[in-house]
């Protein structure tokens, strides 16, 4: 073979490898952004019959026809749920207008001890838009379970206990479906950033 034709062989060769890479990438692109928007369309949560902070009857209806924020938590928490609950009032009230849309929910991983009195006690410390639920013990654990959040009860040395919970805010759209977290300590300008999209879906 001469100088030449080695030449073209090695060129096809190279535009062949490079016409497979870029194909490879191109399928893998695709399915990344499908896995993102399966991600994204994802649904969340389970029907329940709870009690709200007003002593009334809630169910996941509440929830539906308008963007969500969800935040499992409880009133004796020492920092983490009065930091997340004081940040979702700020960022409802930098959002302003823009965000009048999104209702959040405080939902206690605590029923023993947060009656619907105490809850409403608690949340009106934060927003008058906060809604607070509690109710049945067993109701609220397949709840918790339903929205993948972690909890569990921690004895203290002293008496008494505490509760380990998962400290993300959920996001949900007016469809219900699952639209991302805001992780806890996460940087107000993206916290705000997610709001924003929520709130224009």
């Amino acid at each position: 073979m001469n100088l030449r034709a080695m030449r073209t062989a090695i060129w096809a060769t190279a535009g062949i490898v490079l016409v497979a890479v870029a194909v490879l990438f191109a399928v893998q692109r695709g399915e990344d952004g499908k896995a993102q928007r399966l991600q994204a369309k994802s649904r969340i949560g389970a029907p329940f019959e709870l009690i709200d902070q007003d002593g009334e009857p809630i169910t996941e209806k509440a929830m539906a026809g308008r963007p969500a924020m969800v935040f499992f938590g409880f009133t004796h928490c020492p920092d983490v749920c009065p930091t997340t609950l004081l940040e979702i009032a700020t960022w409802l009230g930098e959002l302003g207008a823009e965000g009048e849309t999104i209702q959040p929910f405080f939902i206690t991983i605590d029923p023993e001890r947060d009656t619907p009195a105490i809850m409403k006690a608690y949340v009106e410390n934060f927003s008058d838009r906060v809604t607070g639920i509690t109710g049945n013990p067993d109701k609220i654990a397949d709840l918790a379970e339903a929205w993948h959040v972690y909890h569990k009860k921690v004895l203290l040395d002293g008496g008494g206990y505490t509760m380990d919970h998962t400290a993300s805010v959920f996001l949900v759209d007016s469809e219900g479906n699952f639209r991302g977290t805001i992780a806890f300590g996460e940087n107000s300008g993206a916290a705000l950033a997610k709001l924003k999209r929520l709130a224009a879906l």
